[in-house]
């Protein structure tokens, strides 16, 4: 099929407003990143609370900024091969589906998977592929399906707030690139690594000035962070979330083949109630990015 390219928003458009935040707490226990080891990043022991959180709405980040996003970035997706790296409990495939995609899902929580799939009215011609599948192993085997017309090669792929939750990214971007097509489409959200990393960022006050502004203790250096999903709850109910700088998701990108040509930054879409600060503070939430959106495609 023919990759939409030319129908792509330009990069640095403006935009105009799947998952809910995996790492948004506030118990973190920050260490340098390991060097190659694959951890166990799967949710399965928090998707129940996950499943729960995002229930089949989604979060509203996911409702209002997130999910249009990502489709701006994909462009038309009617009667495309979609596969959803990482998709959780599927709302991003539900959505792509809605729009006349032929999608995939695969994650490596075979407990999301099976939410997922307890959504689906049996019988009905979905159009969505579930797969139980590590992210990390797409470089060695394309993901099962029934139907040929939803395996590879791929027209477009995405990775929707997942691609912070997984190490080493090499083999899943490696991945990806196998089982796209020639010219098609990645497209890759995240929270911003500048501005929304665990433990060294966060909000602050001028009060000489009246300005709100968002403070970054530390960028460059890649590390893991341990996060307490509940907390209050069962201290052991955590996942693991990976910073990296921008600089590396584009070196691993080009060294799967891949090319970026779409850079967006996108605000949040919340607004204060009523109060003195509240101007001020809407302003430095829109003029500072919450989440970072990708597009490369293969060459």
């Amino acid at each position: 099929m023919k990759s939409n390219r030319h129908n792509r928003p330009r990069t640095g458009e403006t935009p105009q407003r799947r998952r809910a935040p995996r790492n948004v707490t506030q118990h973190h226990q920050r260490q340098p990143a390991p060097a190659t080891r694959q951890l166990d990043t799967s949710w399965d022991e928090v998707a129940e609370w996950y499943d729960s959180l995002v229930d089949e709405r989604g979060s509203d980040y996911q409702r209002e900024v997130v999910i249009p996003g990502a489709l701006r970035l994909l462009g038309s997706v009617g009667n495309r091969r979609i596969l959803d790296v990482a998709c959780g409990q599927g709302v991003l495939c539900r959505e792509l589906r809605r729009l006349g995609a032929r999608v995939t899902g695969i994650d490596a929580s075979s407990a999301l998977i099976e939410q997922a799939r307890r959504r689906e009215v049996p019988g009905k011609g979905s159009r969505i592929r579930y797969c139980v599948m590590d992210a990390r192993a797409l470089g060695e085997s394309a993901p099962e399906s029934s139907a040929a017309e939803y395996g590879p090669p791929y027209d477009a792929a995405c990775c929707v707030l997942s691609i912070q939750n997984i190490d080493p990214i090499a083999p899943v971007f490696a991945g990806v690139a196998r089982v796209l097509g020639t010219g098609a489409e990645f497209v890759i959200v995240m929270l911003h690594p500048a501005f929304r990393a665990i433990g060294q960022t966060s909000w602050g006050w001028d009060a000489e000035s009246g300005r709100q502004f968002r403070r970054v203790d530390g960028y460059l250096t890649p590390y893991e962070s341990a996060v307490r999903m509940r907390p209050g709850a069962d201290p052991k109910l955590s996942t693991l979330t990976f910073h990296r700088p921008l600089q590396t998701y584009v070196q691993q990108l080009a060294l799967a083949g891949l090319v970026v040509d779409g850079l967006q930054e996108w605000p949040s879409h919340r607004r204060s109630p009523p109060s003195p600060r509240a101007a001020e503070e809407d302003r430095a939430r829109r003029e500072i990015p919450m989440f970072l959106g990708l597009r490369a495609f293969k060459r």
